[in-house]
């Protein structure tokens, strides 16, 4: 009897054993974000920037989002799920409405220590920001970031090339195209990575962009972020343009930043919304970054100059936010 109780009690501590092992290799985490925006001077109440994202008036919301994902030695997957207004605004390009809260969903598999592949949906690789509030230092979101790509369905092969160097290669279909393809065509998407710096290239229905995205540690308390990209159309407007993102830690809890951003339209793009060929926008925006625990209190001042009047009738466009972003 004594046996077979203690044959019991093993197999149950195995069994725990391999359950909290289990447990180790999922994760759910996620994030909650709400804002207040108001206009300093320029266009109406409810006039703002060109650019995606936290562009309602008074408070507002941005988004839940829950990534549920599972890391094994070899393979693995992540399930990226939001919703509200931030959330919809990413996943635009579902034509169904079936994989509307969806921002990712792939599995991967880990060949080799120096190859990975994924297959499924996955947020784009080109650009500095991203459409999570957590991984951007800035609440509101740059020109470049808001007409680039948002996220690709397909397959991509992860090179490590040595220690310093990585490349990834990508048959995708057509960008922002979540749920399968609709017109039978392919992507083509390249990133070439050198000590934290990256090149990227998208090849999409005879249109291409060209980005690079990088960023250096100044000093240990000053951060510089750098995004530069030219995007052109198959015979259609196309643009380019510039940001600078340095940022400095003055506290454990505090970082204050600055992005000034250079967005020039080729042709009658429509981004800035001047109505006008060629028109161009200088965006300066100051952010402050204060952490309370998972808490992140987001204050934010930001000026729109463009070429041509784009704000109901203004040339410029001066704003005020305050976000609260929540991870857990």
């Amino acid at each position: 009897m004594k046996k077979i109780i203690l044959t019991l009690l093993v197999a149950s501590s195995l069994v725990m054993t391999g359950q909290e092992t289990e447990e180790k290799k999922f994760t759910l985490s996620g994030s909650v974000d709400t804002y207040f925006r108001g206009n300093i001077s320029g266009g109406n109440f409810d006039t703002a920037p060109g650019s995606s994202f936290a562009n309602q008036p008074g408070f507002a919301l941005g988004m839940i989002n829950l990534v549920a994902a599972y890391e094994g030695e070899k393979v693995g997957f992540v399930a990226d799920m939001v919703y509200g207004p931030r959330g919809n605004d990413a996943v635009f390009g579902s034509p169904t409405g079936s994989s509307e809260v969806i921002n990712q969903l792939y599995a991967y598999w880990n060949v080799s220590e120096k190859v990975k592949l994924t297959i499924g949906n996955f947020n784009t690789f080109l650009g500095y920001e991203v459409i999570s509030p957590t991984a951007n230092f800035n609440y509101s979101t740059s020109y470049l970031f808001s007409y680039g790509p948002f996220s690709h369905t397909g397959i991509k092969a992860d090179f490590t090339l040595s220690e310093n160097t990585s490349l990834m290669l990508a048959i995708m279909n057509p960008t922002d195209a979540t749920e399968f393809n609709p017109t039978g065509s392919y992507a083509f998407g390249a990133q070439l990575g050198f000590s934290g710096q990256y090149i990227n290239f998208l090849l999409d229905s005879g249109a291409y962009e060209i980005d690079f995205t990088g960023g250096f540690d100044v000093s240990e308390t000053f951060f510089l972020g750098i995004n530069a990209a030219y995007f052109s159309g198959d015979d259609a407007p196309g643009f380019y343009g510039a940001a600078l993102y340095p940022q400095i830690a003055t506290s454990d809890s505090f970082k204050i930043g600055l992005r000034t951003e250079y967005f020039v339209e080729d042709g009658d793009f429509g981004a800035i919304g001047t109505g006008v060929e060629d028109s161009s926008v200088f965006a300066t925006t100051l952010t402050g970054n204060y952490t309370i625990g998972s808490l992140t209190i987001i204050p934010e001042l930001r000026l729109d100059s463009a070429s041509e009047a784009a704000f109901v009738g203004d040339k410029a466009l001066s704003s005020f936010a305050l976000a609260a972003v929540y991870s857990f």
